[in-house]
């Protein structure tokens, strides 16, 4: 018989309720320190008060009117992203499916309208994730999230990641746009040097094309700059966003330039709920935090800490992890056992990570993290590699007698 909630997930048998800042407590009393963060989400942590007092103050006011009217907190939030980055328009949206969804459109669009259609397809990477609707399973390109949803959604053509030689071959005279995450997080947290990002510019400008940016997981501080791409030197034309920016709060955006953004005139591109007020109060008191001096500069001092204090972990236990990967508080373990495991054996101590591609285990904590959590954190998965390590030592070996 079917669960009354769609069986999509393998839901741990844990259930929260209540979180205060890095940790969560479950039903049963039991406190773990959470380095999922909602999967990047969390960037203030767990009902962080500033958070809790937006949301309370605009509920309290008014929830939703849709985008038949104008919406102030969305114009200010709007404003503030414009000033701090690269864009000079952006589309709010509950996801950052949906706004990959926007980049997509858009970039089609825009060639569209600047007389050439023939250009509808989109340059991705192999290991990307943009999202599960039937556009950005597509674009992510793998085999395991498409099967069964055919046709695929055509429009995409993917070539390795980090493989220059692949980029320019695929390019051609039907080629919209490039898409690439700064740092790929579900598939395994690898970083590309940052020559990559500027070579891929220059390749969009030479022939017409516009950079899309993913920074759905990457953005926000995650990596210890507003966004990721700050680190290159590289900028888009258009960038998904999403993640971080709720804080916990469902919600997306689509920034562009301009020029990018041309074609998406009246009619062309809609949300019933994208940029309601609640969203754009709880948009803004992240930005709020989020561009305070001294805030991303507490991001790259605790990935500083956290990487250093990883590679001592990683030195002591050969065995189990083999690489440190990331940027700022995108962080992965790349091990030698079964990914899975060392995240069953990090929750058995208290402490909650997502996996991810290339057999990662992701270290993504909120970007409130103290010293003190830090270190905790690194207890735990010392803890965890020896306790892997002692199950390795007393295994059976294979073949040997009984």
């Amino acid at each position: 018989m079917i669960t009354p909630v769609l069986p999509t997930y393998a839901r741990v048998n844990l259930e929260f309720e209540r979180g205060e800042g890095c940790w969560l407590i479950a039903t049963d009393g039991r406190r773990f320190l959470d380095f999922t963060a909602g999967i990047a989400v969390n960037v203030l942590g767990h009902a962080n008060p500033y958070l809790v007092q937006a949301l309370t103050e605009q509920a309290g006011k008014l929830w939703h009117t849709s985008n038949l009217f104008r919406i102030s907190g969305g114009e200010r939030l709007a404003e503030r992203l414009i000033e701090a980055t690269f864009a000079d328009t952006v589309f709010f949206t509950n996801s950052g499916a949906e706004a990959l969804e926007c980049a997509i459109k858009m970039a089609r669009r825009y060639q569209f309208v600047t007389g050439n259609a023939e250009r509808n397809r989109i340059i991705t990477f192999e290991g990307a994730f943009h999202g599960r609707t039937l556009a950005t399973i597509a674009a992510g390109g793998n085999a395991k999230y498409m099967e069964g949803f055919g046709p695929d959604m055509p429009g995409f053509d993917q070539v390795p990641f980090g493989d220059l030689d692949a980029v320019k071959a695929a390019i051609g005279p039907t080629t919209a746009g490039i898409l690439i995450e700064p740092v790929q997080g579900e598939g395994g947290v690898r970083v590309p040097p940052s020559s990559f990002l500027t070579t891929l510019r220059a390749l969009c400008d030479e022939h017409g094309l516009l950079l899309i940016l993913d920074e759905v997981q990457s953005g926000v501080g995650r990596t210890g700059r507003l966004f990721a791409h700050e680190w290159t030197g590289a900028t888009p034309d258009i960038m998904a966003v999403a993640k971080g920016i709720g804080g916990g709060f469902p919600m997306g955006a689509c920034l562009a330039t301009e020029n990018a953004a041309k074609g998406m005139t009246l009619g062309t591109h809609g949300s019933t709920y994208g940029g309601n007020p609640l969203a754009m109060a709880v948009g803004n008191a992240v930005l709020d935090k989020v561009l305070q001096p001294d805030f991303l500069e507490h991001v790259r001092q605790m990935s500083l800490r956290f990487t250093q204090m990883l590679a001592e972990v990683k030195d002591r236990h050969p065995a189990v992890i083999s690489e440190i990967r990331g940027q700022g508080l995108l962080m992965g373990l790349k091990a030698l056992v079964p990914a899975a495991d060392l995240v069953v054996a990090l929750r058995e101590e208290g402490m909650l990570v997502p996996g991810a591609g290339d057999n990662v285990v992701r270290l993504l904590p909120p970007l409130v993290v103290t010293a003190e959590e830090i270190g905790i954190a690194c207890q735990k998965i010392e803890a965890a590699c020896q306790k892997i390590e002692n199950e390795l030592a007393h295994a059976p070996v294979k073949g040997a007698a009984e």
